[in-house]
Order: structure tokens, then C-alpha cells, then sequence
């Protein structure tokens, strides 16, 4: 979707750094405070460069607002009005509003034109968050089960154990767990914890690590196994 109304650059840039744009609270930035709000954050920023006539702007204003909320204090996250920062937007050559950009360790690490949801929000700043203690990727856990370095421990309910497992996984009930941690630990490798999401491993975890047993766990799950092409046995 072209710009409305013709190239940018139509206003003088600086602002006060608020817009008719979308019933939300997502704050905007301006060229003013563009370098300390975004450049030189902390934390990723995504960046939704807006027009305040866009329709296709002001629809995506509550999912926007829902992830900011959801991702406050991991991710920043700001509009731009493109006709009160022209200089912005002619720098970064936007061509399409809403579009979506994300800045990380001072540069652009991705960028999206168009509207997009939730999903693709988190999917664009995933790869840039924060990782739990003991998170494993399934392509990380498939190169260490393939070294020999750990077993998969499945905690899933013997159904769904027997239907479909990673190769070589072990079963130990959810429930069961916490009262066979020195069984846990007498594999053939180091364990990693993993379940049909990856939450209730996630949040095990967490608790071992406060209790000083850490473990490894599985991001996604099983889910995240199979999405990804891992190996399954039956």
C-alpha cells in the first residue's frame, strides 16, 4: 500500500511527539528525540512508521497496543507520524505505511511493510529477547541429542509419549518430576525438559534454578520440534 497523498516530505519535521493516529497508547516519536528514544535504546525497539489518514494505520492501533503491553520492559516499542518526520522517513525510504521496523544493538535487524499481527510482531523481535536460563533451540537440541551430550526428557502423559517422541527421549511425568530429580540426573546425558509448548518445562525450570537444580529445557516444546523438522519417533 503506496503512501497516501504522494511521496513524503510534505511537513517540516519535530513534532510534539503526539497524533491523531490510532486510539492507543503506543507513544510517537519525533526527529527531536528519534537518536535517545530509538538509536541509542537499551533494549529492541520496534519502530511503526504511520499516517495519521491511513486507514490500514489506524486498524492495527489495538493489536500494536496489546504488544506493547504484552512485550513492556523486553521491547520498545514507538510509532512515527511520517508527514511530522519527513527527514525520517526519506532517510529510512519508507514507501508503504504502516510499515515496520525493527532496531536492535543501533541498526536496523528487520523490517516489514504492511500491516501485520501480533504473531509477526513476536516473530520479528524473538530472535533479539532475552533467552531464559536453560533455553534450547530445537536446532540446538538436535546437534547436542546428535553429540551425545544430553537426553531429551519427555513430560508429556504416556499417551501422548507413545503417539509421537523425539528420538531417544526418556519419559518422566510432569507431576513426577520433582520427586525423581536424582533419576533425572543419572542419564546418560544432561537432561532437557520438554512438553507439548514448552511453557510448563519453561516454568519448571525456573523453579529448579531458584531451588539450585538447574535444567535445560526445550523452547516451544514439542510443537516447536515438529515445526521445525525435527526427527520423531513413534
Amino acid at each position: 500500500m503506496t503512501l497516501i497523498g504522494g511521496p513524503l516530505g510534505g511537513r517540516s519535521g519535530g513534532g510534539s511527539g503526539s497524533s491523531g493516529s490510532g486510539a492507543d497508547d503506543v507513544p510517537f516519536v519525533t526527529e527531536r528525540d528519534f537518536e535517545s528514544v530509538v538509536l541509542t535504546s537499551e533494549v529492541p525497539v520496534l519502530m511503526v512508521l504511520v499516517m495519521d489518514r491511513s486507514q490500514p494505520c489506524r486498524a492495527i492501533a489495538p493489536e500494536l497496543s496489546a504488544f506493547a503491553k504484552e512485550m513492556a520492559g523486553k521491547v520498545k516499542v514507538v510509532k512515527i507520524d511520517v508527514e511530522k518526520s519527513p527527514v525520517i522517513a526519506r532517510q529510512l525510504r519508507v514507501q508503504t505505511v504502516p510499515t515496520f521496523m525493527l532496531f536492535a544493538e543501533q541498526k536496523i535487524a528487520d523490517a516489514q511493510a504492511g500491516p501485520i499481527g501480533r504473531k509477526e510482531m513476536r516473530a520479528m523481535v524473538e530472535p533479539f529477547l532475552p533467552r531464559p536460563q536453560g533455553a534450547l533451540k530445537p536446532a540446538e537440541l538436535a546437534q547436542l541429542i546428535a553429540q551425545g551430550q544430553v537426553v531429551a526428557v519427555d513430560t508429556r502423559d504416556a499417551g501422548a509419549y507413545g503417539r509421537a517422541r523425539i528420538p531417544g527421549a526418556k519419559h518422566m511425568p510432569l507431576e513426577e518430576l520433582q520427586g525423581r530429580l536424582a533419576e533425572l540426573y543419572m542419564l546418560a546425558g544432561q537432561p532437557v525438559l520438554y512438553c507439548r509448548s514448552g511453557d510448563k518445562t519453561k516454568e519448571l525450570a525456573a523453579q529448579l534454578a531458584e531451588q539450585g537444580v538447574p535444567v535445560m529445557f526445550l523452547e516451544g516444546g514439542m510443537l516447536a520440534w515438529e515445526s521445525d523438522g525435527g526427527k520423531i519417533e513413534r
